[in-house]
């Protein structure tokens, strides 16, 4: 029997531009563009300080830390990108598997591209790719990793970034096989810093784009790895997971590989905290202005919750009602909505100290409830509904049905170039945001990624 591997291995090794949908090839344009203004924002921030000075543990002149004049060697820029893409949460999602997919994938594809003197057309390949079998990969056992204490982007995108890497690099079929062994011992992602609302999460994309462009080279030098990373004995489901329920379905890594596009399925981000909590966001920001909702009228916030979603931004309690820090509150329900209904917005400058220790954002979270409902639907789509009833004995609902950003609610084309505006504020200046998005959307006829890269220096460098 041919495992997963051999058979994503040889479909990547045949995989051209020309073979990639086109709507597949527009998205991806924007995920590119996506990322690179998460990276820049998250450079501003204190995770990404701390972050930066990691630079100097890669030495070298491949490839741009965005946001700065730094240069790195190619698996550090990767690294340091990739995780600061994560800093504020808002980077897209993959419905079913719950994975960040792009910003491993758009953090590898770059650095290895400049390294390698990639065209613009290698590195979007590359990145279909990538975002393609990440999401495959989390969708074998969908919601299963996160109730074990695991992060999906952490396990499966190093998986993605693997074979990314790999069609870069042109491996052959067996080297990739062993490529993607290797990085089932890799593979990493624990989240107990939701409890204590530490960092560590965040640099999960960074580790999935270091490990990935690793594991390539490796097999590509003759490091062997084992050829059933994915379905055999001690592989990645079954060492993970043990007895899941239902078990794993294998077919999802290759069932229709390259005519069925399952990345399709992902959201951009309107919102920088956990993807789950969007579209209770959105039915809760009508319902504030519609019903001219002030903090003092509500008695009460209902929401029905999906179960899988409880363990990850519901429970346990008193972490979701009183965040420590920006990083615990974006996986908080209760908190996300009391500042939305309080502040009238959740933008990129979400969650400031000042207002995780708001007494009137505190208060209402307090009286911010979910029920489990099993009418709600997986993690395929993301629903929210909110229900508000006011100290005057009114009752109000709100339903988001499809989660904005999604290929059924999705964000147009102004809305991510202005996310990207707004994320790259105060780093460059509009001439120089204008010149990234024309070259993002022109990177198919970029000879050389080099030329997108060299726009990331701030103004004042």
């Amino acid at each position: 029997m041919i495992g997963a591997s051999q058979t994503i291995s040889e479909w990547v090794a045949g995989m051209t531009f020309a073979d990639v949908p086109e709507d597949v090839v527009a998205s991806t344009r924007f995920r590119v563009l996506d990322v690179i203004g998460l990276s820049i924002a998250g450079s501003r921030t204190p995770f990404g300080a701390s972050v930066s000075e990691a630079a100097t543990l890669y030495p070298g002149d491949e490839a741009a830390v965005w946001g700065t004049a730094r240069r790195a060697s190619a698996i550090g820029a990767a690294f340091i990108n990739g995780a600061l893409s994560q800093a504020l949460e808002y980077d897209d999602t993959h419905n079913e598997s719950i994975v960040h997919m792009s910003s491993p994938a758009v953090a590898a594809a770059l650095a290895l591209g400049e390294r390698t003197g990639a065209s613009g057309r290698d590195v979007l390949t590359a990145v279909a790719i990538g975002n393609e079998i990440s999401a495959r990969v989390g969708s074998v056992t969908p919601q299963q990793f996160h109730k074990r204490g695991f992060h999906p982007s952490g396990l499966f995108a190093p998986f993605g970034v693997c074979w990314l890497a790999a069609s870069l690099l042109r491996l052959a079929p067996a080297q990739m096989v062993a490529a993607a062994g290797i990085t089932g011992s890799f593979a990493a992602g624990l989240i107990q810093c939701w409890v204590d609302g530490t960092q560590s999460k965040f640099l999960h994309p960074g580790w999935a784009a270091q490990s990935g462009i690793t594991a390539a080279v490796l097999g590509q030098s003759g490091v062997t790895g084992p050829g059933e990373v994915f379905e055999g004995r001690f592989g990645l489901f079954a060492s993970h997971l043990q007895a899941a329920e239902p078990a794993p379905a294998f077919g999802r890594l290759t069932d229709n590989l390259g005519s069925v596009w399952d990345s399709r399925n992902a959201s951009f981000k309107p919102f920088p905290v956990a993807h789950v909590i969007h579209p209770y966001i959105d039915a809760a920001l009508r319902l504030r202005v519609r019903e001219r909702l002030t903090p003092e009228r509500i008695a009460r916030v209902i929401c029905p919750v999906a179960a899988y979603i409880v363990g990850i931004v519901c429970e346990p309690l008193a972490e979701k009602r009183r965040p420590l820090t920006d990083s615990h509150g974006r996986v908080s329900l209760q908190y996300t909505l009391a500042e939305a209904f309080v502040l009238g917005r959740i933008s990129k400058d979400a969650y400031a100290p000042a207002s995780l220790r708001d007494p009137t954002i505190l208060a209402l979270a307090d009286r911010v409830e979910f029920v489990v409902d099993p009418t709600m639907p997986g993690s395929e789509r993301f629903k929210g509904v909110v229900i508000v009833e006011t100290a005057d004995g009114q009752r109000f609902e709100e339903i988001e049905e499809h989660n904005r950003g999604s290929a059924a609610n999705p964000m147009s084309r102004g809305e991510i170039e202005g996310k990207f505006r707004e994320n790259v504020t105060n780093v460059l200046d509009m001439r120089q945001a204008d010149a990234v998005i024309d070259a993002v959307a022109r990177l198919e006829t970029l000879e050389n990624v080099s030329a997108l890269t060299g726009l990331m220096a701030p103004a004042h460098a």
